[in-house]
């Protein structure tokens, strides 16, 4: 369940979190193997699951009498669903977690940060996030709070302050490009260049619109490279106007990424590009 790319944008952490629900609540574990250094001894065996929730890009595995398993995908994790019996698609040495059930049986690869802790402490984990934008209770209140939080740093460069967590949960690379596109502006523009509600108003929608589907498209097309304006573009011709998209750097040590633009459709400061 994953969408291949780099590091996985919030509607793909949802849309795994659904699946994962789907496959196992309710369901007793015959099966609960963690291979994590430090989780090497638990045995979830025997547990009730009792649900599966995305919070932005964690993931939280929900079982019976108050415990939880956080896992975050990271750049290259991702979980599967199999039939009892059913070869994995990924080599075994890539495990680090299998929960198996009667029915179907789910396995973690490259799962770099897995934790067990109560339940009731899962905030603890992700309450320093700014407003998840797929929240099943996202409304004006919400949306407000998003706002707010990239208001309160109004010369930051966009792209970056998109790409923060903790001013509103889920955006990730493709999603960053995609939004400076529809908002006219290039990544490295302030946040004083455009309307706080409006950002994150466009990013709910674009978010909400690719959950419940494999696919990602943020121009309403699902056709082989028409469906992003300029994500992994660079070099192509722009599908608004025909210019050549351009790549470039934005962020520095590890948050450095690759962006794209179109620079005849997005105004604003650029750095070196190709």
């Amino acid at each position: 369940m994953g969408r291949g790319g780099l590091m996985p944008e919030g509607d793909t952490v949802f849309l795994t979190a659904h699946r994962l629900d789907e496959a196992l609540a309710g369901a007793e574990l015959t099966r609960g193997e963690l291979r994590h250094p430090e989780l090497s001894t638990a045995d979830l065996t025997g547990r009730t699951v009792l649900g599966v929730r995305s919070v932005g890009k964690h993931l939280f595995t929900r079982f019976d009498r108050d415990l939880s398993l956080h896992s975050h995908l990271r750049m290259d994790g991702s979980w599967h669903l199999y039939r009892p019996g059913e070869r994995w698609r990924r080599p075994d040495h890539q495990v680090r977690a299998v929960l198996s059930t009667a029915d179907r049986v789910a396995v973690g690869f490259r799962l770099h940060d897995l934790k067990l802790l109560p339940t009731a402490q899962e905030h603890g984990l992700v309450g320093h996030l700014g407003p998840d934008l797929l929240d099943p209770d996202w409304g004006p209140a919400l949306a407000g709070q998003a706002a707010d939080r990239l208001a309160a740093e109004p010369d930051r460069e966009l792209g970056l302050a998109l790409l923060d967590q903790r001013v509103m949960a889920g955006i990730g690379n493709l999603y960053r490009a995609e939004v400076c596109f529809l908002l006219g502006v290039t990544p490295w523009s302030p946040v004083s260049t455009v309307d706080p509600a409006e950002v994150v108003r466009l990013c709910h929608d674009l978010l909400a619109r690719n959950a419940w589907r494999p696919e990602q498209s943020t121009t309403g097309e699902l056709a082989r490279g028409r469906q992003h304006w300029v994500y992994e573009r660079g070099g192509r011709r722009c599908l608004r106007c025909g210019s050549a998209v351009r790549r470039a750097v934005q962020g520095s040590g590890v948050q450095q990424r690759n962006t794209w633009y179109c620079p005849r459709c997005q105004r604003g400061p650029v750095p070196g590009s190709s």
